[in-house]
Formats: C-alpha cells, sequence, structure tokens
C-alpha cells in the first residue's frame, strides 16, 4: 500500500489513547523486522532516518528500501526524518519520498527555533508532507546534568503553546526529561510539564528516548497525550547482542545471514513487545 499519513496516525493515537513506535531503521534487516512486526501486530509504524543513518546507508537506499517496504505491507508505514538538522536536509528528504520530517531547532534560541520550524512547514504542508518540530533539550548518552542545567532543558509550557501556534507543526516533542541512549539510573519526567503542554497545544506530542523508560512511565506519558515514541537504542542492544552471542559459541562463521537473521529476530522481539506496549497493536 502507499506510505501512510503521519499526521492521522498520531491523531488517532492522541484520540485513542495510543502512541505510534517510530523505530529507527539502519539497514535492510532492520527495516525488515520493524515492518514485519507491523504487519503481524496489525500496528501502524513509523520508520525512523537519522541523518547518521542517512549518511550511513545513502539516501536512495533508505527511500528506496522503505518504500518497498511500504508497497508489501497491508499496514501503514511512514517513512520520516529523525533530527532534521537543516532546511536543505528537509528539502532533500522530500525529493527521496520521505512522507514526514522532525525539524530539530531546539539547540536554537525561540525565535530562531520558531522562525527554521515554519519555513520547514510552509515548505512541507503543501506537499502533503507532515511535520515534527522539537523545544527544549533532550538529553543524550554524555549528558551529565546538574538539577539547575535539567531544569533549564525542560519545555517551558507558555513557549511550546507559542511555538505550536505560530509553526502550525503537526506533532510537538516537549523536553520532559528523556534522553537518548541508555539511561543512567531511572529516568525522572516531568509529567507535570506534560500535562500542561497538552492542554495547552492539543496536538500529538512525541516522547523521545524511549529506551529504558519503565512501563509505566510510558503509558502515563500516553494518558497525558503522548502519541508518538521514539525507540532506537534498545534495538541496538538487542541486535548486537544475538550477534556477539553466536560469535562468542562460533569463532568459524562468516556467512552473514547466520548472524543478521537471528539479528534481525531479536529486533522483531524487541519491536513487537513495544507495540504491544504503547497500544498501537490491532490499530491498523
Amino acid at each position: 500500500m502507499p506510505f501512510g499519513s503521519f499526521k492521522a496516525a498520531l491523531e488517532d493515537g492522541f484520540k485513542n489513547g495510543y502512541a505510534v513506535g517510530q523505530f529507527n531503521i539502519n539497514n535492510l534487516e532492520w527495516t525488515q523486522a520493524i515492518v514485519e512486526v507491523a504487519n503481524e501486530e496489525n500496528s501502524p509504524v513509523i520508520l525512523g532516518a537519522s541523518e547518521g543513518a542517512i549518511k550511513y546507508m545513502g539516501i536512495e537506499y533508505v527511500g528506496a528500501i522503505a518504500k518497498a517496504a511500504a508497497d508489501m505491507s497491508k499496514v501503514p508505514i511512514i517513512l520520516h526524518l529523525d533530527h532534521g538538522s537543516s532546511y536543505d536536509m528537509i528539502l532533500k528528504c522530500i525529493r527521496y519520498g520521505f512522507t514526514s520530517v522532525m525539524i530539530d531547532g531546539s539547540h536554537y534560541p525561540l525565535e530562531e527555533n520558531i522562525a527554521l520550524t515554519k519555513k520547514v512547514v510552509e515548505a512541507c504542508h503543501p506537499l502533503g508532507i507532515h511535520v515534527e518540530g522539537e523545544l527544549g533539550r533532550i538529553g543524550g548518552v554524555e549528558d551529565d546534568l546538574t538539577v539547575d542545567a535539567r531544569e533549564a532543558a525542560l519545555v517551558r509550557p507558555e513557549e511550546a503553546e507559542r511555538f505550536v501556534k505560530e509553526t502550525g507543526v503537526d506533532a510537538f516533542a516537549p523536553a520532559i526529561g528523556s534522553q537518548h541512549g541508555h539511561y543512567k539510573g531511572k529516568p525522572n519526567l516531568a509529567f507535570d510539564r506534560l500535562e500542561k503542554v497538552r492542554d495547552l497545544t492539543g496536538i500529538p506530542l512525541v516522547l523521545h528516548g524511549g529506551t529504558g523508560i519503565p512501563d509505566e512511565d510510558i503509558r502515563h506519558a500516553i494518558s497525558l497525550g503522548v502519541a508518538k515514541i521514539n525507540v532506537n537504542t534498545e534495538n541496538q542492544s538487542a541486535f548486537t547482542n544475538v550477534i556477539r552471542e553466536i560469535f562468542d559459541r562460533d569463532k568459524e562463521v562468516y556467512d552473514p545471514r547466520k548472524y543478521l537473521g537471528p539479528g534481525r529476530a531479536a529486533i522483531k522481539d524487541a519491536v513487537r513487545a513495544k507495540i504491544r506496549l504503547f497500544g498501537s497493536a490491532g490499530r491498523a
């Protein structure tokens, strides 16, 4: 079937209390695993492609592999640029068939972030391409934030309201204390801010750094308006751990199919668990 609608999928999740998973892709096996599980679980799914993955795979391959997966799929498949860094990168992804994009201007002052995001929305919406924006700062695996620094990185609800109103984004990622990569200790999410942002913006919200967040926190976030959750690190770990075990058991293995196949199966298991946790199974 054709690529699915990012906006329609997230609005349905927002309305009906579930989240659509964005699972980042890194090669053919990752794409196969994610799309196969989505079909088995009858769930919409978002294939996230970071700029790093695009550089590694080649944008021509990213677009072609995702399109082939969507063509064979019975459930909506969405190809989404994850953390787009520039207007030029957005235009490049549009040319190669991406159906939605995230423009990440969160490292800019508010005025610059709004201006950049609005420019992207104005380019994308006439083409039927949907846009995700971000405000605040999502932590990284290397970050070791103090209390004051963490507070400064969190989204301000009144700024979120202005950002969404002035840019016209279709989905909004507020920084509430989640981070990319593995967490050090238990995540401490600012649910009070998330609830205020939901009430002030009224659009589907996005949770970045979905790996390692306790299940009860995921469910709570979904109840407060999160309709898209990004997962990457958990799949990377599952894939790598299985391959490492194979190499440890058999030093003579050399056929890539002998380890990439089990790695793909491990990703399927991880994605399936998340789809069920997010509540998107049976929603396609």
